[in-house]
């Protein structure tokens, strides 16, 4: 097979591999002299370097008085690229760069398979250009990991309807569990897609299997997503950090409040305030931590 015979029979591929360079470019061009996005999350990911106990925690400081916003796992990938390749801005926001071009290629492998090859092309270098896209993939916030998370979902949800697989549900569940952990609620929008395509493709079985199989579903996604929240409720408040943002000092009360229902009441921060700081009276077990940081 001649070069140009074989430039003609994967130019779909070779189109695909220009679109994903082009990705590449924008999200990691000049990326090592953007400094810090987020010194927030920065911060938050220095104190889980100095003091590696805390991280489990999502602790914003090494001493362990308050916790970061949010969940653990976006924070946990940025620390272990900053363990690997040195504390910096780069090296945090390398993982939602990288993330952003791994969802233009899901994006394509989801499009092109029910509307073909072209279809799939023009999706992915649309999403790979869209300003707001590239901004979210060269950012220190989560975002782009909780995107990548959510497509890789949605294919494998796509490959449990076709193949009618249980384990492949579970999977796809499991991932939007992750990616729970990394955003919290917003990551639940693809659920009932991710049920609905499901059953179309067990239109022709039982109810009973399809109620069955659904339910499965549901609990694997329940135990996923709140398995760091149990977790770290279940740890007596005099001996882990306050829940920044909660407003009642549990994990429980920061999906509620701050990363629930306070997204939807004109954009009110958390009980906490800005980062989730909470009021020191709700917390005295914590109190002597407060002097290790101003210290």
């Amino acid at each position: 097979m001649t070069l140009k015979e074989t430039a003609v029979n994967y130019r779909m591929e070779i189109l695909l591999g220009a679109i994903l360079l082009i990705s590449g470019f924008l999200n990691f061009w000049n990326l090592w002299n953007t400094g810090f996005s987020n010194t927030y999350y920065a911060a938050a990911v220095r104190s889980m370097l100095e003091n590696p106990g805390m991280a489990f925690f999502n602790s914003f400081d090494a001493a362990g008085f308050v916790t970061i916003d949010k969940p653990p796992v976006g924070l946990w990938v940025q620390s272990l690229s900053a363990a690997l390749l040195g504390f910096s801005g780069w090296t945090l926001e390398l993982p939602q760069a990288l993330a952003g071009v791994g969802s233009v290629a899901l994006v394509y492998a989801i499009v092109s398979r029910p509307f073909g090859k072209s279809a799939g092309l023009v999706s992915a270098f649309a999403l790979a250009v869209t300003p707001i896209f590239v901004a979210v993939s060269r950012n220190g916030t989560m975002d782009g990991q909780l995107i990548f998370v959510l497509l890789l979902a949605l294919w494998v949800a796509l490959k449990a309807s076709r193949e009618q697989s249980l384990p492949l549900l579970l999977l796809s569940v499991f991932l939007i569990g992750i990616g729970f952990n990394i955003k919290m609620i917003q990551a639940f929008i693809v659920v009932p897609a991710v049920l609905v395509i499901y059953l179309l493709g067990m239109r022709d079985t039982s109810r009973k299997k399809q109620v069955l199989h659904l339910g499965l579903a549901l609990l694997v996604l329940a135990a996923v997503s709140f398995s760091w929240a149990v977790a770290v409720d279940q740890v007596p408040a005099s001996e882990r950090p306050y829940i920044g943002g909660s407003g009642d000092n549990t994990v429980l009360g920061l999906i509620i409040n701050y990363n629930g229902l306070h997204r939807l009441e004109n954009g009110q921060m958390g009980a906490g305030g800005p980062g989730g700081f909470p009021p020191r009276e709700r917390n005295p077990a914590r109190r002597p931590a407060a002097s290790c940081i101003s210290g």
